[in-house]
């Protein structure tokens, strides 16, 4: 874990010290994590970008999120990246005899199984938090409390729910958005609610019991558009269909086949834009002086963009488009972000047990103008299991039992 060395000095030296070492403001916070996809991990893993020991809990056999392929091969790196892994076997008594042990030296647990299912591991949240007072519950669902809370979810069935679907794709044809966007944006929230039951805590001495839902954050994410219609009464039309509230928003393809998207959205870029591409007619017609007046002329005016864009090497054009401040955006794909000259500044290499590595974003935030930049490997299965939990105090017998590796390396 990357750590934070504060010098004793007073005055601008110790400022810039300070700026410049690691921000690692959880350091010494310990989280005790019982999670697999990517909501519980996800939560685990921001909580650790910001310095907090992360421990991982596995059964025997790991985590089934370590033997994905496919869209999900890349889960178990990603999300656990920073992370501790602990093996503990809870069908042995050691083995909750270890947990319970690992739970009182906790300042945070999180975890994101189906109510219930812990309390059949032998886990019973309720008596843990009364025991435990002091310990903050982070639990990642698929609802907060209501209706739904008994259900099962995914990030797609809550896209679907949501309206998040609808208007991602054309009218009939409601699409998921690209990404896991609700497993990772709850993770964030409840890490972000666990940071702040920390700092009550420093006055209260007393945990919260936190939950954080999908279908809730999926809530958030299409509330534009809820707000929209409560305030309009018109029901918004999906996104590749909406109301235009720009005279130019459109992907064009240039001469050498790259799609560009391409935006005018005040009165000094649509200028820029018809004098770059030679549409100075444009400009002349006195049918299009305002805005209001160019987005209802989108019908014919938009192929003429088509045309001159055409015309153009997607280098050149991108060039006089930065030149000139014109919103733009070349049409990529995720792979090419490995490539990409801001994207690389963002991402960070992390090893396997195995060797090894990749590269991937981390927080997406400067602190003092540096990024972070915590540690980022992905623990082996049950790499650190002798070291935490001969740490609680239990000596290595128990610990072999606790984690059903007899005779074996845990």
């Amino acid at each position: 874990m990357t750590t934070c060395t504060k010098p004793e000095s007073p005055g601008p030296e110790r400022d810039e010290a300070l700026r410049s070492a690691a921000f690692s403001p959880l350091e010494g916070v310990r989280v005790v994590e019982l999670s697999h996809l990517i909501f519980g991990p996800a939560c685990g893993m921001f909580l650790s970008f910001l310095g907090a020991e992360v421990i991982k809990v596995e059964p025997v056999g790991g985590d089934k999120t370590r033997h994905l392929t496919g869209m999900g091969a890349s889960f178990f790196a990603l999300f656990n990246r920073g992370k501790k892994s602990v093996v503990l076997d809870f069908g042995r008594t050691e083995g909750r005899e270890a947990l319970d042990r690992l739970l009182s030296s906790a300042d945070i647990l999180v975890e994101n199984f189906r109510d219930g299912t812990l309390a059949r591991m032998g886990l019973d949240l309720a008596q843990v938090r009364t025991r435990f007072p002091g310990l903050i519950t982070v639990s990642c669902k698929g609802f907060l409390d209501g209706p739904y809370a008994d259900r099962p979810a995914l990030d797609e069935t809550v896209q679907m729910m949501t309206g998040l679907a609808h208007m991602t794709g054309p009218t009939g044809m409601p699409l998921r958005i690209g990404s896991s966007a609700n497993d990772i944006m709850g993770g964030l929230a409840g890490a972000y609610a666990a940071i702040a039951a920390l700092r009550e805590r420093e006055a209260t001495g007393v945990g919260r019991e936190i939950r954080a839902g999908l279908f809730e954050n999926s809530l958030l994410l299409v509330a534009q558009h809820m707000v929209q219609f409560a305030l309009t009464g018109l029901e918004p039309a999906p996104m590749p269909e909406r109301a235009f509230t720009w005279p130019v928003y459109d992907i064009f393809v240039t001469r050498d086949d790259r799609k560009l998207f391409v935006g005018a959205v005040t009165s000094g870029h649509w200028v820029a834009l018809c004098t770059l591409l030679g549409l100075e007619e444009l400009l002349e017609n006195p049918a299009l002086e305002d805005r209001m007046d160019q987005i209802s002329a989108r019908d014919w005016t938009l192929p003429k963009f088509e045309a001159a864009v055409a015309a153009w090497r997607s280098p050149d054009l991108i060039h006089e488009l930065e030149k000139r401040m014109i919103p733009f955006a070349p049409v990529t794909t995720p792979a090419e972000m490995f490539s990409d000259p801001q994207a690389e500044s963002g991402l960070h290499e992390s090893a396997l047990a195995d060797g090894t590595t990749f590269r991937a974003p981390g927080f997406p935030v400067q602190v003092d103008s540096a990024r972070i930049v915590p540690c980022l490997d992905v623990p082996g299965l049950g790499n650190d299991s002798v070291d935490v939990l001969s740490g609680l105090g239990l000596d290595r017998g128990f610990v072999e039992h606790a984690t059903g590796m007899e005779g074996g390396e845990s």
